[in-house]
Formats: structure tokens, sequence, C-alpha cells
């Protein structure tokens, strides 16, 4: 994955989390993520596919997920439950929106979003590269952006 496929994904949490959430954000460093290893229990997945395919994943704290989706929802949330969870596949799908919008050379599609719970769960990225994983430090406490993405070019391996 080359790093400046992550720049779309990078803006596009900015985004989400300061116009749906009314929360800053501020990015650590990037490093290759570990593709069996989540930080956090909740996870919000989009696949990607086209001329380039992968995945994006949205890594969340409990209260990190439930904070979020008290501000999407208009309704304090005090445990994960089905809104929660919803909100976390909502939040992933805008992020990866956003980012699909500035990577039209790729002519992606994006798969509805799924939501994975539980400590130390695994997400299998669908190439044997390792993810890219940004930590981001949020208003709403902190959250990692992992994102796994090749062109058709280095999928054939050209």
């Amino acid at each position: 994955m080359k790093v400046e496929h992550i720049n779309p994904f990078l803006k596009a949490v900015a985004s989400t989390f300061s116009t749906m959430l009314g929360a800053k954000s501020k990015r650590g460093e990037l490093s290759l993520g570990d593709p069996r290893k989540r930080k956090f229990p909740i996870s919000g997945i989009i696949g990607l596919s086209g001329e380039a395919s992968g995945m994006v994943v949205i890594n969340l704290s409990e209260e990190v997920a439930m904070k979020a989706a008290s501000k999407l929802l208009m309704e304090e949330q005090t445990k994960i439950n089905d809104d929660v969870i919803d909100a976390v596949g909502e939040l992933a799908n805008m992020i990866a929106g956003q980012a699909k919008a500035e990577l039209t050379e790729y002519n992606l599609s994006i798969s509805l979003p799924s939501v994975v719970t539980g400590e130390g769960h695994e997400v299998r990225f669908p190439s044997n590269n390792p993810p890219l994983c940004v930590p981001f430090e949020t208003d709403l406490g902190p959250l990692f952006l992992e994102v796994g993405f090749e062109t058709a070019e280095v999928a054939a391996g050209a």
C-alpha cells in the first residue's frame, strides 16, 4: 500500500468527527498494523473493491463508541447495544464514503458496514500486506484507523 492512498481516509476521519460529532481529532504517527490484533473491542469494517481493493477498519473503545453513538443519535447511550453497533457501522461508512470520493481513479465500490465486537478480535485483511494504522486522539477518546489498500496493478504483480 502506498502511503498517499491513506491520506483521503485520514481527512475523512477528521471531517467526520468534526462535522458529524462536533469533535476535534488529532492523528498520531503512521505505522504498520498487526492484521491479527485490534487494540479496542469494537471495529467498524468496510470492504473496498474496484480497480483497487482493500478494507477500512475504525477501531474504538466502548466509551468512544457510546459517546459517538450518543452524538449521532442525540440520545445518551450508556451501554453497548444495537443502536451503538449501528452507529459504529455508520461512522465506518461515512469515513469510507468520503475517502472513496477522493479516490475516483480507482472506481471504488464500498461494501455495507460490518461491526465486530469482543476483546482481542481479529480482522483479516484481504492481502498479505499488513494494513497501515493511524492512531487518533479525539475529544471523545482514542481510536485507530486501519487501511489495507492495493491497486489492481500491485495485486497482479505489475
